[in-house]
């Protein structure tokens, strides 16, 4: 993914047709409610772009932008290796969500997506839950992650864990043979929404399991529920961690770095989070450690698979079966990485870009 910090790099980024380029962005601001938004459109090739709305008090409105530009391009290649018949968008809204977060702010955020008339439906993501897409609705008929009881099909970290784990047991075929975590040590870092339940996964396949968050309460809600679990002090001394087989990232973005990768002991990354690899370059270095990766966008796609479908009639079981498919196709950008001799991140871009641009012929 492309790293953009500054104004200047922002347009640059934005306009720059060799990364794809990005359709609209789209600045957002309600002065009554203290909404201040950026709404990214990479792409529309394969359908309205899909992506979620992350509430977050970004050091700059550049920042937020730039964040904004990143997320919504990984999800244009997030629905292409998903099989969705949809393109990548993203939304930021500026600002500490414990603090100015309101039904005015919300349905005025409502009302911007709205004006785009179809073109960019929005969900939940970090700093936005369930009920705050209720009341984005409002305003807006193209929202998804609503609750069940607004016509929704409620939490989306369900289907992303269980997707992660599918990606998990790919991993475990391709490097083991066998696509099972039983005797497994697995280092999991970030049990919020998605990693409590990712957790359950491989305590139920036999999974050796060891956690780290930074909210203690996190730590506790699953130690006190299985205490078979262990505990590292932070993310630094889990990656650290002797006989660690599986390292999976469910927290913020950038965890594969220049400082985390030399000191992996896991043999494979695989996890929820999104944008991992910190600058373009990390995916090499991980394969000059033989440490296989598996590519965030692909095995975190659950999440958008269901609030894909609940554009349709959501169904639970379509949508599991739909999930499930990401071993097979994590299986398939492990083959395409070896017979290009190229990375696993590399294998998966080329397979997405292939699905855009023959959609863009049609």
């Amino acid at each position: 993914m492309t790293d953009v910090t500054g104004a200047d790099d922002v347009l640059h980024t934005l306009f720059r047709s060799d990364q794809g380029g990005h359709e609209q962005v789209v600045l957002c601001q309600d002065r009554a409610s203290g909404l201040k938004a950026v709404i990214a459109i990479h792409s529309t090739a394969l359908g309205p772009a899909l992506g979620g709305t992350r509430f977050y008090p970004y050091a700059t409105e550049a920042q937020a932008v730039a964040d904004a530009l990143n997320l919504s391009r990984g999800m244009s290649y997030k629905n292409a290796m998903a099989g969705l018949d949809h393109g990548g968008g993203k939304a930021v809204i500026i600002g500490d969500p414990d603090t100015i977060k309101s039904e005015e702010l919300l349905l005025a955020y409502g009302r911007f997506v709205a004006s785009l008339g179809g073109r960019y439906v929005t969900a939940c993501d970090v700093g936005t839950y369930v009920a705050d897409m209720d009341v984005v609705a409002r305003t807006c008929q193209w929202t998804t992650g609503r609750s069940p009881e607004h016509g929704g099909a409620g939490d989306s970290s369900v289907l992303t864990a269980f997707g992660v784990f599918q990606g998990m047991r790919a991993s475990a075929q391709h490097l083991w043979g066998d696509p099972t975590l039983r005797g497994r040590k697995v280092g999991v870092a970030g049990v919020g929404k998605v990693g409590r339940h990712l957790v359950e996964h491989l305590l139920a396949d036999g999974a050796e399991v060891v956690i780290t968050d930074v909210r203690e309460e996190s730590v506790r809600t699953i130690t006190d529920l299985h205490p078979e679990v262990a505990t590292a002090a932070s993310t630094d001394a889990l990656i650290r961690t002797g006989g660690l087989d599986i390292y999976a990232p469910c927290a913020l973005g950038g965890a594969l770095s220049d400082d985390s990768v030399p000191v992996l002991t896991a043999k494979v990354v695989c996890g929820a989070a999104n944008n991992q690899l910190a600058h373009p370059g990390v995916e090499k270095d991980l394969a000059d450690r033989s440490i296989l990766y598996a590519p965030d966008y692909v095995v975190n796609a659950g999440g958008v698979i269901q609030v894909a479908d609940e554009l349709h009639g959501f169904d639970f079981e379509r949508c599991k079966a739909k999930a499930a498919k990401i071993f097979d196709t994590t299986l398939a950008i492990f083959a395409r990485a070896k017979e290009d001799g190229i990375p696993p991140a590399a294998a998966a871009d080329r397979i997405a870009e292939q699905r855009m641009a023959e959609a863009r012929q049609h």
